[in-house]
């Protein structure tokens, strides 16, 4: 209680950014999303990216393939090209971080293989959709 006596009270979280999971195929971060329309790294993607750099500075034998991917509003040639976009920012974004270019590849996969499959999607269901993913090629 507030010693002050009107009911309130303090609670101090001192919050850890979630670490990267690293499974036997993908390493799995906070969810990279795009804006709409948008191929550009966004503040909060560039701060997951970053634990994936710290993840590929501590596997130095680490390999990894960026999938990038649109939601479903576009025809299909603009979201493939869209997604292509999206990988090659997330692949320069790494390299630029000091990771060479033989351990990063991408691809865009379009609205191909969505996330969230929906006829009247909602904002945030076309969000989760524009999104990368990283697989691990090598170990």
């Amino acid at each position: 209680m507030d010693p002050s006596g009107n009911g309130s009270s303090v609670v101090e979280a001192y919050l850890e950014p979630i670490k990267p999971i690293i499974t036997d195929v993908e390493v799995i971060l906070q969810p990279i999303y795009f804006e709409f329309n948008k191929s550009n790294i966004t503040a909060q993607g560039a701060e997951e990216l970053d634990k994936l750099v710290q993840v590929m500075n501590e596997n130095p034998e680490m390999v990894i393939f960026a999938k990038s991917h649109t939601d479903s509003r576009g025809n299909d040639k603009y979201n493939l090209a869209l997604s292509e976009r999206r990988a090659k920012s997330t692949v320069q974004y790494i390299i630029s971080k000091g990771i060479s270019e033989d351990r990063i590849t991408g691809q865009g996969f379009g609205e191909s293989e969505l996330k969230v499959k929906c006829d009247n999607c909602t904002d945030e269901e076309h969000t989760q959709n524009r999104r990368s993913e990283f697989a691990i090629v090598k170990k």
